[in-house]
This record gives structure tokens, sequence and C-alpha cells, in this order.
């Protein structure tokens, strides 16, 4: 009954009634932008977006009449008119954190559970939750409060052995505060608290109604001197360690409980309708004495809500067993990468997702590129994990369905189920052949008529709108070409012609399209679609060259298009999205990186630099970076596939797979190389078998156990003269070219 009322009417009547703009007629307009497509926005991003600005409208009402409260550091910068951070409130529907979006999980490698800490060392247990602060407060008013500290003050780092802990140290004036955060065996949120003050004070530790995105609800606190601990909305316990000597509790209309500290009343609970309760326990700090705390937090929550059961003994150390290794004598690019195959490790400990908050949700887009350096670094175990769960996420039609409207899922699922049967020799297994069949038949409905090309759609989501994306359509030709291959060679060859027609379709139709495009708007490169101008979109355009490697190297409108990206897309030595990212993005620049190494420019390893200083302390990179602050503007302040391409840019530096080649050292930096010492990568694993290799005083050595026929060995060590290399060849001398 409900779909026969005329709804369209009805608001537009109201709307004219209330003397509002018309939405329906709103929204054609917005979608003239765009090209018509079945699905105008993902329902999932929809959702997101919703959620997103709902907290967004809590912080617009919260904090610009609060701004006497401490806030965290991200709205600190924000609200400060003097700081390049801040932002005018003015008309804004939302106030959201667009400058300082940076955090780092401290988890193990068994538990899909990721307590967060900001750039200051706030510390947000639970998924989404209230987070936990740290103060020294002296009895002459002095004030040490890391998120209102300049950044002089305050150093921050991740200490990988024998756990994870993001470290974080603040001074000011005498006073100092060492916080180190992880996640302990038994699955609990540790934070192992140092003050010391020049004169009598007190250690502060706080329970805030906030997190790194902005005001998340507390309505009601706890605390049992017996137990020494907090109960925080009846969620969790925070266990203070030791017995605080004062303890101070406020609700919303009192304000926030720092305004009084160290006051003189004692709380044991309170209440708060609005949800903004605050609470601080008070320890006694003697001038010059250090006092040191325990303070943790039960994530039973979180752990509740798993789909498979932690597994907290898990050590780095076993989880790492195996894993590609790298030995280079830099140790900020060594640290960025060990941090970045943590990060892999993290983000996989159950349902791969790419990042511990923002985007603690399964994509087959990121997982693909997620699984991809996974399955290099050997480790093979974890990546079959997550793709024996692709088929039971696939629709009755064939889509491999993560998000409505998104068409590069199914090619990206081909071409990493093939790969990972390349890499390890191991064949798909029956239910994930059909699944795969499915989909290559799914791809041969979904291509529009005229065209041929996959329908428009909103792809990547950082390409601009509904559109006709090559992005999708060159996904499709990569996985089926990959799919094609892999069934020739394990005797499937009706199932390998089904897949190897419809890719030459799928290349035709790509063929004909880019060439139909007027020069004067093409200029011999690819844009992003075939309506397209050339944008930044045209960075979707460049997957045909990395990963998929569909031309060989330095193929001449793809250079063309990466001419276009770095003179006119490039902002402070990195890639700028200048569609919704609206930063510098550090995996899109090192994919560019990857073009230019596979066309022997030596530019790469300027791209590969700068990546390597947008990287956080801690070793993270946010899915897009500031421009001026340099701090997270979009996504997950800790982005997996920002951390996956750094583990292929690096092992691509030292092994690099070609049709048929095994190309060795090419992208090994020359500052590398100037210390003279050993430097080592591998074993990584290849088409041809797992290879590891090792550089010594102008010597290459190769460790290789070849699985069937070799390839062709190239040593292209750059300032060396190239080495074609002789079957059976294991240790070369480098010479000046």
């Amino acid at each position: 009954m409900f779909r026969l009322l005329p709804w369209k009417f009805l608001v537009q009547h109201a709307a004219r009634r209330y003397g509002v703009l018309d939405p329906a007629g709103f929204m054609a307009r917005i979608r003239r932008f765009a090209q018509p497509s079945e699905v105008a926005e993902p329902l999932e991003l929809l959702r997101a977006g919703i959620v997103f600005h709902a907290r967004g409208l809590v912080n617009a009402k919260a904090i610009q009449h609060n701004l006497d409260w401490v806030w965290p550091y991200w709205v600190e910068r924000q609200f400060n008119p003097d700081d390049p951070s801040f932002v005018p409130r003015a008309f804004s529907f939302s106030h959201i954190n667009l400058t300082h979006r940076n955090w780092t999980a401290a988890g193990r490698p068994g538990v899909a559970v990721y307590p967060i800490v900001d750039p200051r060392g706030l510390v947000t247990p639970l998924h989404d939750g209230w987070s936990l602060d740290f103060w020294i407060v002296t009895d002459s008013r002095r004030r040490l409060l890391p998120s209102k500290l300049a950044d002089a003050a305050v150093t921050q780092h991740l200490l990988l052995e024998p756990d994870l802990s993001v470290v974080t140290r603040c001074e000011k004036d005498g006073l100092t505060l060492d916080l180190a955060t992880r996640m302990t065996e038994a699955a609990a949120c540790l934070t192992e608290v140092r003050a010391c003050s020049d004169e009598d004070g007190w250690l502060v530790v706080a329970v805030r109604p906030y997190n790194p995105e902005g005001v998340q609800f507390i309505h009601h606190l706890a605390c049992d001197p017996a137990t020494r601990a907090f109960r925080v909305n009846r969620e969790a316990t925070v266990d203070l360690g030791d017995a605080p000597d004062s303890l101070r509790m406020a609700h919303y209309a009192e304000g926030d409980v720092y305004l009084d500290l160290p006051g003189a009343n004692d709380h044991r609970e309170i209440n708060c309708e609005v949800g903004m309760a605050t609470a601080a326990a008070l320890f006694r700090l003697r001038a010059g004495t250090t006092r040191e705390l325990n303070v943790s937090v039960s994530l039973e929550r979180d752990l509740k809500a798993l789909a498979t059961p932690a597994d907290p003994a898990l050590s780095w150390d076993d989880a790492l067993a195996g894993s590609a290794e790298l030995r280079i004598p830099d140790e900020r690019m060594q640290f960025l990468y060990d941090a970045a195959l943590r990060t892999l490790l993290l983000l996989s400990a159950d349902e791969l997702v790419p990042g511990p908050y923002t985007y603690r949700r399964f994509w087959f887009r990121d997982a693909c590129l997620m699984l991809h350096p996974l399955l290099v670094i050997g480790q093979v175990a974890r990546a079959e994990r997550v793709l024996a769960r692709f088929p039971g996420r696939q629709t009755f039609s064939g889509y491999f369905l993560s998000q409505e409207g998104e068409w590069d899922s199914n090619g990206q699922v081909l071409w990493i189920v093939a790969r990972h049967a390349e890499l390890t020799g191991k064949t798909p297994a029956p239910e994930m052949r059909a699944a795969l069949i499915k989909a290559v038949r799914w791809l041969a409905k979904k291509r529009v008529p005229a065209s041929g090309l996959l329908p428009a759609g909103f792809s990547a989501e950082h390409l601009g709108p509904n559109d006709f994306y090559y992005w999708d359509d060159y996904w499709a030709l990569g996985g089926l070409q990959a799919m094609a291959a892999l069934w020739r060679e394990t005797g499937h060859p009706a199932d390998a012609a089904e897949a190897g027609s419809l890719a030459a379709e799928f290349e035709r139709s790509i063929r004909e399209s880019i060439d139909a495009i007027p020069p004067a708007r093409a200029k011999g490169a690819i844009p992003a679609a075939p309506g397209r101008r050339l944008d930044a979109g045209a960075i979707g355009s460049m997957v045909a060259d990395y990963p998929l490697q569909l031309d060989p190297p330095g193929e001449a409108r793809l250079m063309k298009t990466a001419d276009f990206l770095l003179d006119r897309c490039f902002h402070r030595g990195g890639f700028f999205q200048e569609m919704i990212h609206s930063g510098i993005n550090a995996y899109l620049t090192l994919d560019l990186a990857q073009t230019l190494l596979r066309a022997g420019d030596p530019r790469f390893a300027e791209l590969i630099r700068r990546v390597a200083e947008l990287a956080t302390p801690t070793g993270q990179w946010p899915e897009a970076i500031h421009p001026n602050t340099l701090g997270g503007c979009m996504g997950d302040g800790q982005h997996g596939w920002a951390a996956g391409e750094w583990v292929m840019m690096i092992r691509n530096c030292f092994v690099r797979e070609e049709t048929g080649e095994l190309v060795l050292g090419s992208g090994i930096l020359p500052e590398w190389l100037a210390g003279g010492g050993e430097m080592s990568f591998g074993p990584t694993l290849t088409r041809w078998g797992p290879v590891r290799v090792r550089l010594r005083n102008s010597r290459l050595f190769l460790d290789v156990t070849w699985r069937g026929a070799p390839p062709r060995v190239t040593i292209a060590v750059p300032g060396f003269a190239r080495i074609d290399a002789a079957p059976g060849d294991r240790e070369f001398q480098l010479l000046p070219p």
C-alpha cells in the first residue's frame, strides 16, 4: 500500500508549504553532474556518512559552547584561531575532524579489537567509544594537558618489540608525563604511566566523553574504592592499579571535571542525561619523585562482538615467523617496513579491514589490495583464511558484493585468487572455483551493450561522480586474463576459453573507447572515464600498469597519464587527490612510483622518499594527508591499504616480476648502498618460487628454490651495469656501467 502513495508529490507539497528546497528536484539537479547509474550512491557509504555527520552535529552542539573544557588534540588545534588547522564554524552543518585524523592501533595479531591512541596519548580502548586522558596538575595550579601542548613539547613513537606499544612523552616547565599503551596477553588495554613534577601536585587519570572523531556519550560512571576501578557506561572497567587519593566527577551542567581540579569533594557515582559525564582519579605527586601507574581497561564489549574467538596468546614473533624480512641501513625506511607488516597482520586478525576505526568494515577492493602484500611476504595461511570467506559474500547472480554500485570487485577477486594460485602453486578449492565461474558470467551480463564497458558507478569512490570508469574495466580485464591463464594451466580448457574470450571483448571495448576520445581532450593520455577531461581521477586508469601489468613497462599512453598526474596533480611532493580525499594520498603516490619503477624512470625514488617523510612518528599513513597541517584529512588515521603499498614498494625495489622475467634490485636507493654494508630482502613469494636477495660489497646473492622452469633473471641495480644472469647463477659481481 505504501508503494502506491504519491510520495514525490507529498514531499514537494511539504517543501513548498514550509518554504524549503524541493528535495526531489534538488537531487535531480545534483545527479546531472554524474552519469546515470542504477545505484546513485552506495548505501554503505551513505550509511557511513550519516553516522559521520550525526557525530558532527553533536560536535557542533557540544564543543563550541564549551571551549573551557579539555578537548582532544584535533579539537584544540581546529578551534584555535592562531593555528593553521583552524576551521570557522559559520554555517557548517556539522563539525568533524578534517585536519588531524591520526591514530595508531595498539593491538595483538590474533585479536580483531583495536584500541587506538591519538598523537597526544589519548587512549580510546573500545571501538567508537569514550577515552582516557592523563594530566598533571600542580598545587600552584600549573597544568600539563597533552592535547593543549605545542608540537615541540610532545614526542611519540611506536615500539615494535616485544609487543606493539604506542609511547608518548610530554614535557613542559618541569612537568613530565610518559605514557606507553599496549594490549596485554589477557586482551586488556594497558597504559603504563610515569609522571614527575618539580613541585607537589597530582597525576590525573581522566575519563572523557569523546574520541578522535568527537563526542562519544558517557551517561553513567561509578568508582569502587575497594576494586580501585571505574565502571564506564556499565560496559567496561578501568582498573587504576592503585587506590586514588581523591576522586572527582561532574555531569554536563557542572561543566568539565577539569574546571575544579584538584577540588575538594569526592564522588563515587554519577549519571548524566546529556551523556557528557566526566571523571578524574587523582594520585598524589611529590616534587622530584616519579609516580607510576598501570591503568588497564577491559575490552569485553568488543571481544563479545567478534564473529570468531580472539587469540591474544599469539605473539608477534610467532605471527611474523617466515615473513619476508628487510635489512637496509636506512633506519626510517626500515622502521616503516616493519611497522607496515604489523599493520597488515593487525588488520587481518579476523575479517580483513582497511583500518582500526573509521574503516573497520569489509571492502573487496581494500581486501584484495592488502591480500597481495600478505601473500608476497609469505603470510599465506592468513591470506587463505580471508580468501576462503569470499564465496560467502557473493550474491546469487555472481556479484562479489561489499558495496552496491562499485563494479570493480569481481575483477579484483578473480585477479587475487589467480595471484594466490600463481604464488603458492595451489589451485582454488571447488567452492571457490564455482564462485569464480559465476563471477565471470556476472561480468559478461553486466557490460553495457552499446559500449562493452561496465555500467556507470561510484567505483573507487575517490575518482569523482558516477561514471564509466576505466578502473572498473581494467580490473575486469586483468582478472579475466589472470583466471583464463590459471584455468588453462590447471586443465579447465572450457572455463579458460570462456574467460579468455570475455577478456578479449573487454580489451577491444576499452581500446575502442579510448581511441574514440577526442585527441584535444585525451592529450595522448587516458582519462578516468570516456567523457571526462584529464583530471586527478585519471589516477584510476594507472591500475592498468600497476598492479595489473596489462601492458609492457613504459606503455606510451600510460606514461603520458603518469606525466600529467606528476605535473598537474602533485602537491608538496605527493599525489594530491583533489576529489573527495582533498589531500595528499600516500598509497596512490606509491602506485605512481611503481609505474616509474617499471619504466626505469628514476623519478620513482623521490616519491618513495616523500611518502616516507609523510608517515607519522608511529609509522602510519592516514588515507589522505592535509596539505598544510600534514595531519589526516580523510578516512582512517591508520590506513591498511597504504601500509600494504609500502610493503609492495619495498618488495618490488628488490624483487620485481615481469612476464617471464625476474628483475632484481632495480629500485635500490643509492643512499642504501652508500654505507657499503649488507642489505637484504626476503624470502618473498614469486610465481617461480620463494626468492631472497642479498647485497654485500658490490656483490649480489640470489637465494631461490625454483618451482618449475626458471625465468629470465635480470640484475638492474641503479648505478651498476645491467646483468642478464645465466641459468643456475646465484652470485653476481656488480660493475660500473
